[in-house]
């Protein structure tokens, strides 16, 4: 069926566009646009996440160099890189915003029933942290960051079963971490885990009246006394005890007025004791520590995505161009979860992404290069994996 055509244009295939022109309507994106439409501006940045390129410039000039065949990939005809900024700078960044939440809850129900490794349990996992995109103060006068430097922070609560962001909320570098959780869509029996930065007990008393549970590190000036003890740990287990508390100080006991559970395990690596507090009474104590283990399932998302979406070097300096520029890297990666997902796949989402990088331009059956890649991307695909294990071990 694909015959013929050019794995770009098999990949924009995916993209749902009548939902994409309903919301260009919506915000007028087109409003006297003539050769550059918001959508062959979204193709234009998808091709530079996937290609990848590393500046406006890039993107056009490489297209530049193919323009014989830009119309059997997809795009109506290229423009050139001030063309392209003016549009990022002018055109509502709500268009990419609202379309990377359609293509969340597109993607979200094929990675719904994802197991995690040594997680036995059914509820929802969320895991909630930003990460710090440095810029110039010059250039980019919005995005304040600590000492006076230019900052841009990603608020991302990511879902654990599939590594799907469910909600970004993109804020200049002063933005406090703990405020994301006022803002936290709550699911029922859903649990939600971050580091010390969010304990905020009066967000977390919220989370508790919502029927939802919390996992995370208690600050290290936290004072409690303990109610209960529950169990005590056992020679070689990595559980040291687990207790019922209550916070003893004025503040703390009127933002959160009832017991937590605070479990207590040994790293089995570096012999450190880590506490967890948490409100949730059922389910084991191991199982509280593997569902913090899997926190740090989002900070691999933040380096993958900085390293494999480009998001190092802003195509922008403005606060639309840069929320432009993130939410169509956001796109970019939640539509190569889609394609993996159609296609089943069985590469992750990064392998996925080094095959369509090294491919873009050649006419391959997409599903075809998705499940049987030839020899040469096998080769490709073995380097990455070796970098990517390089990259855990620094964790």
């Amino acid at each position: 069926m694909n015959e013929g055509k050019y794995v770009f244009a098999q990949i924009a295939s995916y993209i749902p566009r009548f939902q994409f022109d309903r919301i260009v309507d919506k915000y007028r994106g087109n409003y006297r646009a003539h050769e550059l439409t918001c959508y062959n501006q979204f193709l234009h940045l998808l091709f530079g996440q996937i290609a990848p390129c590393n500046s406006l410039r890039d993107i056009c000039l490489c297209l530049e160099a193919h323009k014989n065949i830009l119309y059997h990939m997809g795009f109506g005809k290229t423009v050139d890189s001030t063309s392209l900024s003016r549009a990022n700078e002018r055109r509502d960044y709500r268009i990419y915003e609202e379309f990377g939440y359609y293509l969340i809850k597109l993607v979200k129900p094929y990675y719904r029933n994802t197991t995690l490794p040594d997680v036995d349990v059914d509820n929802a996992l969320f895991a909630l942290d930003s990460t710090t995109i440095s810029t110039s103060i010059k250039l980019a006068t919005w995005a304040l960051g600590k000492y006076g430097k230019g900052a841009v922070k990603m608020h991302t609560l990511l879902n654990l079963r599939g590594s799907i962001p469910t909600q970004i909320h993109i804020t200049d570098g002063r933005w406090h971490d703990s405020n994301m959780l006022d803002l936290l869509p709550i699911d029922v029996n859903a649990i939600y885990t971050a580091d010390k930065a969010y304990v905020d007990f009066r967000a977390m008393w919220t989370i508790h009246l919502a029927g939802a549970y919390f996992v995370m590190r208690p600050k290290d000036n936290m004072r409690y006394t303990i109610v209960e003890t529950l169990s005590e740990g056992t020679r070689g287990s990595t559980i040291c005890g687990d207790y019922a508390i209550r916070v003893t100080t004025y503040k703390a006991k009127h933002d959160y007025p009832a017991d937590m559970r605070l479990v207590r395990a040994i790293d089995p690596e570096s012999g450190e004791i880590i506490d967890f507090i948490t409100n949730n009474f059922e389910i084991s104590a191991l199982d509280i520590a593997n569902i913090y283990r899997h926190r740090w399932d989002i900070e691999v998302f933040f380096k993958w995505i900085k390293q494999n979406i480009v998001v190092k070097t802003l195509w922008g300096y403005s606060e639309n161009a840069v929320k432009t520029h993130l939410w169509s890297a956001i796109c970019a990666y939640l539509l190569l979860a889609f394609i993996k997902a159609k296609t089943q796949s069985k590469y992750t989402i990064t392998e996925v992404a080094m095959l369509l990088s090294a491919s873009v331009f050649e006419k391959t059956d997409l599903t075809e290069l998705l499940t049987h890649p030839n020899d040469r991307l096998v080769s490709l695909l073995s380097n990455q994996n070796v970098k990517d294990q390089q990259l855990s071990i620094n964790f």
